[in-house]
């Protein structure tokens, strides 16, 4: 038998204040971009902004339906909607924040596991990392330097 030891590593910001400049706008982006999710069931509302190597930013919002698995999370509304509009551009940073309308979201609050894979499609096809950004309403903001740290044992292509 062999053993496999995966560690990850986060940066930890103790507010949005303590971002660097560019990743402000890009978070308060997300910010404001969480207040426009259509969230009646779930009542948690994601907003996430990304940052694009043209310069473009692409904002997205969680989308529910009563039917509950034909939802889309925020990020995946953002990359689709970057991968659509700006197919050769690159994704630099990602910028999330989540908030509930019943309890306090204090904890930085990671993309699920749908968007995990859903990002690493676009990190490997692009070959470059993204930045990860994600908190909840407000404190701490945790910043992963890729997706595969979030998505070690990653599914892509190569396993076709």
């Amino acid at each position: 038998m062999k053993e496999i030891k995966i560690e990850t590593k986060f940066e930890v910001f103790e507010s949005v204040a303590q971002l660097p400049v560019d990743v402000v706008s890009l978070m308060e982006k997300a910010i404001e971009t969480r207040k426009n999710a259509y969230a009646p069931y779930s009542r948690f509302r994601v907003g996430a902004a990304l940052l694009l190597d043209n310069g473009a930013v692409v904002v997205g919002s969680n989308q529910e339906n009563a039917a509950y698995p034909s939802g889309l999370c925020a990020e995946r509304v953002a990359i689709f909607q970057a991968g659509a509009l700006y197919p050769e551009a690159k994704i630099l940073q990602l910028a999330i924040s989540a908030a509930s309308d019943t309890n306090p979201t204090l904890s930085p609050i990671p993309p699920c596991g749908a968007c995990r894979q859903s990002i690493a499609e676009y990190e490997f096809r692009q070959e470059d990392p993204i930045e990860i950004y994600f908190m909840g309403e407000k404190g701490e903001v945790y910043r992963s330097q890729s997706i595969a740290n979030l998505l070690p044992l990653t599914f892509d292509k190569t396993s076709l």
